[in-house]
């Protein structure tokens, strides 16, 4: 059987391309395989096997790298892939809530996607987005503060092909097309949406209004080395105290081997 029958001649030419962008090739795998599933929808043995020879490593570490990572998938996904947070904060702001009315609406359960094709439900843990919680992916994108019949509406539009943004984003592309970008082949939707939320900025709000800034690096700098003197100083000018210490723990030790003895 060929390694990469079922890949196009361009998507194979775009893997070898992805490795030549490294000085290690195989530091190129993480994106050769977000390629792999923009073209096939999934990680097949056959990308497995395209990747392995391009980057003259084994099946069997490629395989490895795949199924560690819960972005590579082994199965179909849907054209979106919609991941509900359920750890903790996201699930008592309304998470939990979100996933099962997402379950029973959309009839799936987790890790399955529609009879339609549309789309694929996962829960994920942390989205790193505490401060917009309950907070749903689309395709790796942000959609914040959700609710039940929020989510609900986002799945409706999406699978009526309606235009659905994300909240600090692009406008959202299919799972495909989301897998190309992060394979490095940018779709040109990088400045469009908003790149932070209100919650993100109110740290450099707060230090406008009062006139915070950060100090220099060259001010950390002599800050961290005038501590790391003062300590050195400290324990260089207190020989006796540094004495004692070592005698006392000598002498508990001494006792207990003596207590031991008995």
């Amino acid at each position: 059987m060929s390694s990469h029958a079922a890949l196009s001649d361009k998507t194979y030419a775009e893997l070898a391309e992805i490795a030549a962008r490294y000085p290690q090739p195989r530091s190129g795998l993480l994106p050769m395989l977000h390629l792999v599933q923009s073209e096939q929808g999934r990680i097949t043995p056959e990308g497995i096997e395209a990747c392995a020879r391009i980057l003259d490593i084994s099946a069997a570490e490629v395989s490895g790298v795949a199924t560690f990572y819960t972005m590579y998938k082994r199965k179909p996904v849907g054209d979106y892939l919609v991941g509900v947070c359920t750890n903790t904060l996201c699930a008592v702001m309304g998470g939990d809530a979100i996933f099962e009315r997402l379950k029973e609406h959309l009839d799936v359960g987790n890790d399955e996607t529609t009879a339609d094709g549309k789309i694929t439900l996962e829960h994920v843990e942390c989205n790193a987005a505490c401060d917009y919680a309950p907070v749903m992916m689309v395709n790796w994108e942000f959609m914040d503060n959700m609710t039940p019949g929020s989510a609900v509406q986002v799945v409706d539009d999406l699978r009526e092909g309606k235009p659905v943004a994300s909240t600090r984003g692009p406008r959202l592309c299919t799972w495909r097309e989301a897998e190309r970008v992060l394979a490095g082949f940018p779709d040109g939707r990088v400045d469009e949406g908003p790149g932070a939320g209100h919650a993100s900025l109110v740290g450099v709000a707060l230090a406008r209004e009062n006139s915070w800034s950060a100090p220099s690096a060259d001010q950390r700098t002599e800050s961290l080395g005038a501590g790391a003197g003062d300590a050195v100083e400290e324990a260089d000018s207190n020989p006796a105290e540094a004495a004692a210490v070592d005698e006392s723990s000598s002498a508990t030790e001494t006792g207990a081997e003596k207590d031991e003895a008995k």
